[in-house]
């Protein structure tokens, strides 16, 4: 039972951090941009405008997503409560390898808004929904 805990708590961890620095960077984006902290790719860092609107953008998806995967992720690793301590530790690896993806795949529509909203200047396009 003990080590069903840990790995309940190991999969609970990654889509809390993902709620809890979501919810920041929706309304507070790093302040500078700089190479160490935050949402950081090339075109997130051309300019403060690209930055705050990656950052917003960033932030939601991952308080989303976080939000979905906290309940998910429980309900999953109750599916294993009482089996063996090599099948927790499988479903629980699993489990945080697909939260992971999760933390990847959100870069794809971020970089998608950016390309959509800004030049390659880091400009906002005519018409765009550039904050």
């Amino acid at each position: 039972m003990g080590f069903w805990i840990f790995m309940l708590v190991m999969a609970l961890l990654l889509p809390a951090v993902m709620t809890a620095v979501g919810a920041y960077y929706r309304s507070r984006p790093p302040g500078r941009i700089n190479a160490f902290v935050g949402y950081r790719t090339a075109r997130s860092m051309k300019n403060e405008k690209t930055w705050a609107f990656a950052h917003r953008l960033f932030g939601r998806i991952w308080f989303c997503a976080g939000l979905a995967a906290l309940p998910a992720s429980a309900a999953f690793m109750l599916l294993f409560l009482g089996q063996s301590e090599d099948a927790v530790g499988l479903a629980g690896g699993g489990l945080v390898l697909a939260q992971l993806a999760l933390v990847i795949a959100a870069i794809f529509p971020v970089e998608r808004a950016l390309r959509r909203n800004f030049d390659e200047s880091g400009n906002p396009l005519p018409g765009a929904d550039a904050e």
